[in-house]
C-alpha cells in the first residue's frame, strides 16, 4: 500500500490482488500530474460539477481521487475494478461514489469532462475514442496523461482524429498531458473493432477457424507465436471432462481444447472484458453445436469451486502496464492448483527465459517439459 497526496487529499492506496511484496504503486507520475492539473490556479480549475468519465483509471487513483465529484469510470480491467472499489473503502469514500462501467458498456450520453489515462494498447484507445466522441460537445474538457515513453506521434494523432485539435504539455517527472479541443464536424465513424482473421492451417483443430478480437486483445490482429507452438502440442482428454482456458485472450486454447474434446465443458476465463467478449464471439463461430462452455470475467480462478477442474490450459502475461513481472503467472499457477481436482492438470506455455518450471515445481511439487524450441517451452504440472 502506499499513500498519495494531492490536492484532492490523502489517499492510502494499493493494487488489487494486494501482495504485502508487491513492489509497484497503484498511482504515478501521471496521475499525479493530471489531478494537479484539475486544481492547477494558474491556468484555471477545471469545473467538474458535470458528468466526469475517467478511462483507463490503472488502479482507482484517479476515481478515489475524484470521489467527491461522482464520477464515471470505464475500464476493461475487472481487477481496476476491484482496486477501485477496495480503494475507495479504505480511504472511507462512498462505494457508490464512482460509477464503474466496462469497456463493452454504453459510456454516458452526455461527457462534461474526460479524463483519459493513456493505455498500453493504441487499439484500446481508438476503440474506446470513438465509442466516446458522440457523447463529447463543443463545451467538454478533454485531458489525456500518462508517462512520456507512454505518449507517441500516433497517440497524439488518434486524439486529433476522433476528439479534435490537440496539444501537450510540458514533461513534468517523465510524465505528460494531452489536451484535446472537441471537433464536433469530424466524421463520427464508428469503431473498427472488433478485428477478425482466419487462423492458421497448421495449428490442429482450430486450423482454420476465425478469431474475433476486440481492441486491446495481446496480438489482436495476429496469432501470436507462443500460442501457435502451444497449440501444436494440446492435450487430449477425452470424455466428460472440465477444462479452463485461463487468461483466454480471444479464446483459441479453449476453442481447440472443446473441438478435441467433444464433450468437455470449457470455461474461459480472463480479467479483461474485451477478451472474454472476443473468446465468447470466437467460440460462438468455431465450435460445434452443442458444444458447453461458460465466459467468466474475472481474478484468474478464484470464482471456480475447488477441485473441480480436470484441465487448466494457461499462456500467462508477464507484463503488467509497463511494468515486468512474473507475479500474474505465480497468482495464475497457484489459483489452478486450487481449481484442479487431484490428478488434474495445468499446461502452461512461455518464454524459456522465463524460468516458470521453478514456480511450477514450487507450487505442485512437479514440473515436466512437454516440448520446447529455442523460445518457447511447454510444461504439465500435475495435482498429487
Amino acid at each position: 500500500m502506499n499513500r498519495l497526496t494531492t490536492s484532492q487529499g490523502t489517499f492510502e492506496l494499493a493494487r488489487f490482488p494486494e501482495h504485502p511484496s508487491d513492489p509497484f504503486r497503484a498511482w504515478d507520475a501521471a496521475d499525479e500530474y493530471l489531478l494537479r492539473r484539475l486544481t492547477d490556479p494558474e491556468t484555471g480549475p477545471v469545473d467538474l460539477s458535470g458528468t466526469v468519465a475517467v478511462v483507463g483509471d490503472r488502479w482507482g487513483a484517479l476515481a478515489a481521487a475524484l470521489a467527491a465529484h461522482r464520477p464515471v469510470q470505464i475500464s476493461d480491467s475487472y481487477l481496476a475494478r476491484r482496486a477501485t472499489q477496495a480503494n475507495l473503502d479504505r480511504n472511507g469514500l462512498d462505494p457508490d461514489a464512482v460509477t464503474l462501467l466496462s469497456s463493452r458498456d454504453a459510456p454516458p450520453d452526455r461527457i462534461d469532462v474526460l479524463l483519459v489515462r493513456v493505455p498500453k494498447s493504441l487499439a484500446f484507445l481508438e476503440d474506446q475514442l470513438h465509442r466516446i466522441a458522440p457523447a463529447l460537445h463543443a463545451g467538454t474538457v478533454v485531458i489525456g496523461t500518462g508517462m512520456v515513453k507512454e505518449i507517441h506521434t500516433s497517440t497524439l494523432k488518434l486524439f486529433e482524429r476522433i476528439v479534435g485539435p490537440t496539444r501537450t504539455s510540458l514533461a513534468v517527472r517523465k510524465a505528460r498531458l494531452i489536451f484535446a479541443t472537441p471537433d464536433l464536424e469530424l466524421p463520427r465513424t464508428p469503431s473498427p473493432w472488433p478485428y477478425r482473421y482466419e487462423l492458421p492451417a497448421d495449428i490442429g483443430p482450430v486450423s482454420g477457424r476465425t478469431a474475433v478480437n476486440h481492441a486491446g486483445i495481446f496480438c489482436a490482429e495476429r496469432l501470436d507465436v507462443g500460442t501457435r507452438f502451444f497449440l501444436k502440442h494440446l492435450p487430449t482428454c477425452g470424455g466428460s471432462v472440465k477444462i479452463a482456458d485461463l487468461g483466454c485472450g480471444n479464446g483459441v486454447l479453449g476453442l481447440s481444447a472443446a473441438l478435441a474434446n467433444p464433450d468437455a465443458h470449457v470455461t474461459f476465463v480472463d480479467e479483461s472484458y474485451g477478451a472474454v467478449a472476443s473468446a465468447e464471439e470466437t467460440f460462438r463461430l468455431g465450435a460445434p453445436e452443442g458444444a458447453k462452455a461458460d465466459f467468466l470475467v474475472g481474478d484468474g480462478l478464484t470464482d471456480l469451486a475447488p477441485g473441480s477442474l480436470d484441465l487448466v490450459l494457461n499462456n500467462p502475461p508477464f507484463h503488467s502496464h509497463m511494468a515486468t513481472t512474473d507475479a500474474t503467472a505465480r497468482t495464475m499457477f497457484t489459483g489452478a492448483r486450487t481449481a484442479l481436482r487431484q490428478g488434474g492438470e495445468l499446461w502452461v506455455v512461455g518464454n524459456r527465459h522465463l524460468s516458470y518450471h521453478t514456480h511450477l515445481r514450487r507450487i505442485f511439487g512437479n514440473c515436466t517439459t512437454v516440448a520446447g524450441d529455442p523460445k518457447f517451452v511447454v510444461l504439465r504440472a500435475v495435482k498429487r
